[in-house]
């Protein structure tokens, strides 16, 4: 599904606001949010797309009125959206046709429903559902390891998905707010999106205490980093100007500067390299200076930075 969907399902007003919605927009997910969002972190959520002039979304909902009410002590609940009323909402769901109907998670969409049009179907799903959720019918803040989900964010990352990453570690934000390392991989994924204003936005909105946390900076670093990204034109030129001087080490340090912040790491690194085993003391080990930088910002548990280490600790020691 869409980012911005991930948005819809985990909104902290701060946050919201760097994400690029309208006003209209923003209300919508707001209703979202209280209606289906907030809920499904305890309980199980029923959630049917539906329009007045359907017809099987009428000749539906009193199966789900029936079974939701009948499996309300077990933690479920139900949700209806008017798609005519919610179409942003609808939108973010890629809704084709309704009815449609999702069961809903801790914000994620666990289940496709739309194909149990039947009391005994809806029910066979949800007994399904509910052995292997920890669905909590007394509303009971859960109890939620964070360190599957971040580790999903962190390999996202890796793989330079950002994207991807981003909308995970937004995932993550509603359950835990004010977690450096939780804020730091958002703020990562978004730079590596080429989201430099939103990345910034969320940065602005952080408390104090939280945005000097030594992860939260390692972010600004990348931050820092991606908002030297240079036009084509001039990465182009520093291209052509490093390979056609590779003596010149502002030259190669300049193009590896550009590259780095247009996302061409490998081109940055691989620039970098050869500029300590030229010369590791230019310009007060200026080359190696900026590779340390670069796996700061970019994550010292990340495979590429590993692998760049190391071929730098063979040219430094052998």
């Amino acid at each position: 599904m869409p980012f911005v969907f991930h948005a819809i399902r985990f909104t902290g007003a701060r946050i919201l606001a760097s994400m690029g919605l309208n006003l209209d927009e923003q209300k919508a997910v707001d209703r979202f949010r209280k209606t289906v969002a907030e809920p499904s972190m305890t309980k199980l959520v029923i959630l049917d797309f539906w329009a007045e002039w359907c017809g099987p979304c009428k000749a539906l909902t009193p199966v789900l009125e029936k079974v939701a009410e009948d499996y309300a002590d077990k933690g479920v609940v139900l949700a209806k959206v008017n798609v005519d009323e919610e179409q942003f909402i609808a939108s973010q769901f890629q809704v084709r046709s309704i009815p449609t109907v999702y069961a809903i998670f801790q914000g994620q969409p666990v289940a496709d429903l739309t194909n149990a049009r039947t009391e005994s179907q809806l029910k066979q799903t949800l007994d399904q559902l509910l052995s292997q959720l920890p669905v909590q019918p007394d509303g009971a803040e859960p109890q939620q390891d964070l360190a599957p989900l971040i580790a999903m964010g962190e390999e996202a990352l890796a793989e330079g998905d950002g994207e991807r990453a981003a909308s995970i570690f937004m995932q993550i934000l509603e359950l835990a707010p004010e977690n450096a390392e939780v804020v730091a991989g958002f703020v990562r994924a978004l730079v590596l999106s080429g989201r430099v204003e939103e990345a910034e936005q969320v940065l602005a909105s952080l408390d104090p205490a939280l945005a000097a946390d030594p992860l939260v900076e390692r972010a600004r670093s990348a931050l820092a980093l991606a908002k030297d990204k240079p036009e084509d034109s001039e990465l182009a030129a520093l291209r052509a100007a490093a390979a056609e001087r590779p003596a010149d080490m502002d030259a190669q340090l300049a193009f590896a500067n550009a590259a780095f912040a247009a996302g061409e790491r490998d081109a940055a690194a691989d620039t970098l390299l050869r500029m300590v085993a030229g010369d590791r003391e230019w310009n007060e080990g200026a080359a190696r200076a900026k590779l340390l930088q670069i796996f700061e910002a970019t994550g010292l548990e990340d495979p590429w930075v590993s692998t760049t280490r190391r071929k730098l600790s063979t040219i430094l020691f052998g």
